[in-house]
């Protein structure tokens, strides 16, 4: 078995920011993860950006249930940047009421073509980040 250095760990940690809990790795983990749930496909003929939550949410219960853990999954990450308990409760709120709505037959489908829970989540982890972390903020285009 071969063990590994010192400078080659850091080498490894330099290469996988992702992995650290460095708000801005979390920043970045968030924001990959609202745009795989939110804005990761194109439907054809209506031009509209889709991501898994719309395409799970197509799955009966599981894949509300699916997409619910994902989107908990954000706002636990915004416990780990010490966001206050109202801007969590706020996003499991969110997070919430897409998972319930999104679990009706049809209309859930319907809902969750429109609604954005997670785009909502990242709009309040970005304004926490941008107050109290500017150094992560990044340039959009």
């Amino acid at each position: 078995m071969k063990t590994i250095r010192p400078e080659q760990m850091e080498q490894l940690r330099a290469a996988m920011p992702a992995l650290s809990n460095d708000p801005q790795a979390i920043r970045q983990r968030v924001e990959m993860l609202e745009m795989m749930l939110e804005r990761s496909f194109t439907l054809p003929g209506v031009n509209r950006k889709v991501g898994l939550d719309f395409v799970l949410g197509l799955v009966p219960v599981l894949g509300d249930v699916i997409t619910g853990a994902m989107g908990l999954y954000i706002v636990w990450e915004a416990r780990n940047l010490g966001m206050s308990k109202f801007q969590l409760a706020r996003m499991a709120a969110n997070v919430g009421f897409d998972s319930l709505i999104g679990a009706v037959p049809v209309v859930g489908d319907a809902f969750d073509f429109f609604w954005r829970s997670n785009t909502r989540n990242l709009k309040i982890i970005r304004k926490h980040l941008d107050k109290h972390h500017p150094a992560t903020r990044t340039i959009t285009m």
